[in-house]
């Protein structure tokens, strides 16, 4: 038996892009705009089929490259945008295309991971990121514990002081949390600029 390294997302693939809204993608496209221009590239770690957050941030003149696990999600990245680039690879093992973003979101990834991946995860994208880079990704602000309505697997949120820890670790700096109109927080760091 094959593993799933998509932890559940590939076989309900169908499911979730039906049930995936809206929300969240004009905090996301807000927060790009706000801090890097147009044209500078983004990773979208963990972009799913691109709808909503890849779409809004191409729409809104973004390079936008998508890393996920799920096969059939990265299938249809990758016809809904033939231009862009997608991987289909786990984010705590992807190589991120070999090169430095000025921006990264993960929106509704992180939390799915345990708290080790978390970890490692974090840092790799820290290490992706150009000086004076920025992220952003949601997870709870505090730490909990749930099950995943779609998939039935464990969600886990560090919470806020664990992942301003994590950050650090990783050479990102928090500065802030954001919250969409569904409730959902959004923790944004940035990688310092050297001096």
């Amino acid at each position: 038996m094959a593993i799933d390294h998509s932890l559940g997302w590939d076989n309900i693939a169908e499911q979730f892009m039906a049930a995936r809204s809206n929300i969240g993608a004009e905090t996301v496209l807000a927060w790009a705009r706000d801090t890097i221009s147009p044209g500078n590239s983004i990773i979208d770690v963990g972009c799913g089929s691109g709808v909503p957050i890849s779409k809004v941030l191409i729409d809104g003149g973004f390079e936008v490259l998508g890393v996920d696990a799920s096969p059939n999600l990265v299938a249809a990245f990758a016809n809904r945008f033939p231009t862009a680039k997608v991987a289909c690879e786990l984010a705590q093992h992807s190589d991120f295309f070999n090169r430095k973003f000025e921006a990264c979101v993960s929106i509704g990834l992180i939390f799915l991971l345990n708290e080790d991946d978390q970890r490692v995860v974090i840092r790799r994208i820290g290490a992706t990121l150009k000086q004076g880079g920025r992220f952003l990704f949601t997870a709870p602000y505090e730490q909990c514990e749930w099950r995943d309505v779609l998939t039935g697997r464990e969600s886990k949120s560090l919470g806020f002081d664990a992942y301003e820890r994590l950050l650090l670790d990783a050479g990102l700096r928090l500065i802030g949390c954001h919250v969409d109109e569904g409730q959902n927080n959004y923790y944004d760091a940035i990688k310092p600029p050297s001096v």
